[in-house]
């Protein structure tokens, strides 16, 4: 566990250049039929920034991570993504449904995130994923079938699959639902340390707001499809 150092705050190593950001949603709207998930949305996001996105059921937290990773078209309105500006940028994202292969062992679904352009070696990779697996505790789990663990661990296998993947963002929706609050601020601790080592900008949904209050920093928050509020977490 990262801890005995003084962590730096969330969302402050952003270069807030006009033309250097990640994420730009001009006016975006996303409707499904006679509901409205989004409307009017505009909202910019920079390299090493982190951002909570917050707000009740239903506010369209889920649609915006969606437009976001590219897996959602807008109805009306703009979205200029990271690999739009340069094929440099990927982003990983973690959905609620996490999207592990049930029958594999917890190695085997990280190993999907091995790319030989990015990693020396598959031994470079493979310790990569030891050194994260043994900071979230999930070292002596490795080769037990994502069948056999339950929600906590599978959420820190598909959010360590996702870091192992050396994104330039990640978006994460509601990552920690299943993991205690000891659990919750370890992986939040192992994220800040991407972003202030690796320049990782995070774009995390959540409705945990003692988490967003331990690791200050911006927060976008939604209600009934509107982004209400966008600024520094004195919000919450």
């Amino acid at each position: 566990m990262l801890t005995g150092r003084t962590l730096p705050k969330a969302g402050t190593r952003t270069n807030t250049n006009p033309q250097n950001y990640l994420f730009h949603l001009d006016n975006l709207s996303v409707e499904f039929g006679a509901l409205t998930a989004l409307k009017n949305v505009q909202l910019t996001i920079y390299p090493g920034e982190i951002l909570f996105v917050t707000g009740p059921s239903g506010a369209g937290k889920t649609t915006l991570l969606s437009v976001l990773g590219g897996h959602m078209e807008p109805t009306s309105g703009k979205a200029v993504l990271p690999h739009m500006k340069s094929s440099k940028h990927f982003v990983s994202t973690v959905f609620q449904d996490l999207r592990l292969i049930q029958k594999k062992s917890c190695e085997e679904n990280l190993f999907m995130a091995y790319d030989a352009s990015m990693y020396d070696s598959k031994n470079d990779f493979y310790r990569e994923m030891q050194d994260l697996a043994k900071l979230l505790h999930v070292y002596d789990h490795l080769d037990r079938k994502i069948d056999d663990c339950n929600g906590g661990l599978r959420q820190k296998v598909a959010m360590m699959r996702a870091l192992l993947c050396k994104p330039t963002a990640l978006l994460a929706d509601e990552p920690t639902s299943s993991l205690d609050k000891e659990n919750s601020y370890r992986l939040f601790e192992v994220l800040n340390h991407y972003n202030h080592k690796k320049g990782l900008a995070l774009v995390w949904a959540t409705h945990n707001k003692e988490l967003i209050k331990q690791f200050p920093g911006k927060i976008a928050h939604l209600d009934n499809g509107r982004l209400i509020y966008s600024g520094h977490a004195c919000f919450i």
